[in-house]
């Protein structure tokens, strides 16, 4: 899982506990002053590290430095470098999964760019240009988080010309995309209503059919429900991820699979990670480390989802390597149905000293799990496994760039994490890049409600939001267990919100408890009541900015944000326990009872824990339809026109270092350098040249 609970741009990361009163709220809240609609870059050479390299539309681009990686030995670099270009050769396989015609898409628009020779002043071609930013950022044409499609701020005539001049120019392109492909590529791009979202969750629709992801065709949410349910046996207490790695689609009248493999969908992508993950190999750490290795590549050669299981349990059991990786199928976000999961790779090495915090919460937690608020029958009776650490992002690829997550905890499968365990992870240098991004902008003047609260969120939210991820990641993904013969999937279209809110509830449930402070992780009881505050803020108000006029609330961790502060709301108004109030015609979060708030969170837990133990699609369905979708618009519009005032980007991501191999007189590699100098749309060119196997040249 992903740990998105706040925003994926918003995380500061627990490094040096005396600078915090440096950090303030908006670090935490997407914060980063941006005082014009763009921005040069601006890289300090010394300290790259959050530096702004683009900024258009509601996106910022950063920056992140990899510190450490100079100091590690030579196999260490050849590793990472190995599983680098594994990572990026996987490009294509997203941004196919993301839309049938993205690929075509991205050719075209680039190539327009690319071989455009008028004024680049004209108000077309600088629109275009955002539109284009916009694609790259979102591996297709639709926004990265709210999944809707992007609209073009330029003419279609305009763009009409310029494919000509395009096609004229580059004969090779117009050869290797039909005319077919083009006229489905301009209505994907100027018909509002043709494929308008990637990801559909709208109660009551047919999530497969109003979905323009590319991971259905041909068939229904019903369809599709009946194929998997009749392949699945209750009774098997290991069930594989069904439609992990698959396209479903109907031939002949019946519904089948199309797998993810060598020599099936996405082949000569899955060929080239295949390729340098056997270069990576002889540079393995640990025989087990190695082991895993060969059972991904085993994995991505036949497809068989039972050695995926193999691969992730030797990669959770292997705890004790600098340098690790993931590289696949992971994450099912961009699945309406929440089971094909997306491509995705991260490549990091461990912060050793950053890494002491995690290990505290991790050899607690069959503490933690003791004591949790759920009804007993649905804890873990013993917790397996769990490791956690602080980790350096070396590349993030696929549906981890540029947008990335700050946190992870895998495996997604609940029986290898009950019995095997689970990993977690804090990605330090991301979350350092937001720090270093993030500098005071009104944000506290303008929504936090008084001067103490200020005080409280100066002095203390700078640990206490990373204390709150690290329980997440560490523990609350891990927590609880399903009864006996419960589908894994068995909420269904709701299962990834209803997932982050369990783990959320837990982290906020415990960061309350005073064994916080006796494992010296906390040093003052009410630290807790900083997080508090800014988390009932973001989901009663603030994130609202997210979200354009007369939208539900429909991305996950968004959802669970609000599921959380709403039902506290409601359920506290008999004790007062939180209130929105009004000061100078402004709307602002009132927190009366810290200690209540902790039980409400405690209860919540219980039953979103019952929910998911016992698969009871219909309370959480009515839990989330309540609770996490609908805007209150008279809201709505204060926060946007609140927000508007301080030009905050709501949605930030990043370019990647580039590894350069050193070559010695006999060519031999004697050490990989990193460099952090190339640009967005450079990046993004030089990607499609070199790691763009899918597409037809």
């Amino acid at each position: 899982m992903w740990n998105n609970t706040r925003c994926p741009t918003e995380k500061p990361t627990t490094k040096d506990i005396t600078q915090m009163a440096k950090r303030i709220i908006a670090a935490a809240l997407c914060a980063a002053a941006i005082t014009s609609s763009t921005m040069a870059n601006h890289l300090d050479p010394n300290n790259p590290s959050g530096t702004i390299v683009d900024r258009f539309a509601d996106i910022e681009v950063l920056r992140y430095t990899v510190p450490g990686f100079n100091e590690l030995s030579l196999d260490r670099k050849l590793f990472i470098y190995y599983l680098t270009e594994a990572a990026l050769a996987g490009r294509d396989i997203l941004w196919d999964q993301n839309g049938k015609y993205n690929l075509a898409l991205r050719q075209i628009a680039e190539g327009v760019y690319r071989n455009y020779s008028g004024d680049r002043n004209d108000k077309d071609f600088k629109a275009f240009e955002t539109y284009l930013k916009q694609i790259e950022f979102g591996n297709g044409a639709y926004h990265h988080y709210s999944t809707d499609k992007f609209t073009p701020g330029f003419t279609q005539k305009w763009f009409e010309g310029q494919l000509a001049d395009l096609m004229k120019k580059q004969p090779a392109l117009a050869s290797a995309i039909s005319p077919e492909e083009t006229r489905m590529v301009m209505r994907l791009m100027f018909d509002p209503s043709f494929m308008p979202k990637r990801v559909n969750q709208a109660e009551g629709a047919d999530l497969i059919l109003t979905s323009a992801n590319n991971m259905y065709e041909g068939v229904t949410q019903k369809e599709v429900e009946d194929y998997f349910n009749a392949k699945k046996d209750p009774a098997d207490k290991t069930p594989v991820s069904y439609g992990l790695n698959t396209k479903v689609v109907k031939e002949n009248g019946k519904v089948k699979e199309l797998p993810y493999k060598i020599g099936g969908l996405y082949s000569p992508a899955i060929e080239r990670i295949v390729e340098n993950l056997n270069k990576a190999l002889p540079y393995a750490e640990t025989e087990l480390q190695r082991n895993s290795i060969l059972e991904l590549i085993k994995f991505y050669t036949t497809g068989d989802l039972r050695t995926f299981d193999n691969y992730s349990i030797l990669w959770t059991e292997d705890t004790t390597p600098i340098v690790d990786f993931i590289n696949g199928f992971i994450e099912s976000y961009g699945d309406p149905l929440g089971m094909t999961g997306s491509w995705e790779s991260i490549v990091n090495f461990k912060n050793t000293k950053a890494s002491e915090r995690t290990e505290t919460i991790s050899n607690a937690a069959q503490w933690f799990e003791d004591r949790s608020p759920v009804d007993p029958r649905f804890r873990k009776p013993e917790v397996k496994g769990v490791s956690a650490k602080v980790i350096n992002a070396a590349i993030l690829a696929g549906d981890a760039y540029p947008s990335t997550p700050i946190g992870i905890n895998l495996p997604n499968a609940n029986w290898i994490r009950a019995a095997h365990g689970s990993k977690s992870v804090t990605i330090e240098n991301i979350t350092q890049a937001y720090d270093d991004a993030s500098h005071g902008n009104g944000f506290n003047e303008e929504f936090v409600i008084d001067k103490p609260t200020c005080e409280l969120l100066d002095k203390y939210l700078f640990i206490t939001d990373n204390l709150h991820t690290d329980l997440h990641e560490c523990l609350g993904h891990g927590s609880g267990r399903l009864l006996p013969g419960v589908d894994p999937d068995a909420l269904k279209a709701h299962g990834s919100t209803l997932e982050e809110t369990r783990a959320d509830l837990f982290a906020l449930y415990y960061l309350a408890d005073p064994h916080m402070l006796e494992l010296g992780l906390l040093d003052n009881p009410d630290a807790y009541k900083a997080e508090y505050y800014k988390y009932m803020l973001n989901g009663l108000m603030t994130q609202l900015m997210r979200i354009e006029p007369g939208k539900d609330v429909e991305e996950a961790h968004m959802r669970n944000r609000k599921l959380i502060a709403e039902w506290a709301l409601e359920h506290g108004k008999k004790d007062n326990v939180v209130e929105m109030v009004k000061k100078n015609g402004k709307t602002y979060v009132k927190i009366n009872d810290y200690r209540r708030l902790r039980e409400l969170f405690g209860e919540l837990l219980a039953e979103i824990q019952r929910i998911k133990s016992e698969g009871d699609y219909e309370a959480g369905a009515r839990l989330v339809e309540q609770y996490a979708v609908k805007v209150d618009p008279q809201l709505h519009r204060e926060v946007l026109d609140r927000y508007a005032k301080l030009s905050i980007a709501p949605y930030k991501g990043f370019v990647n270092p580039v590894y350069t191999p050193v070559l010695d007189d006999k060519g031999r590699i004697t050490d990989i350098s990193v460099t952090y100098e190339e640009d967005y749309l450079p990046q993004m060119f030089r990607y499609s040249d070199n790691y763009s196997p899918l597409t037809r040249k």
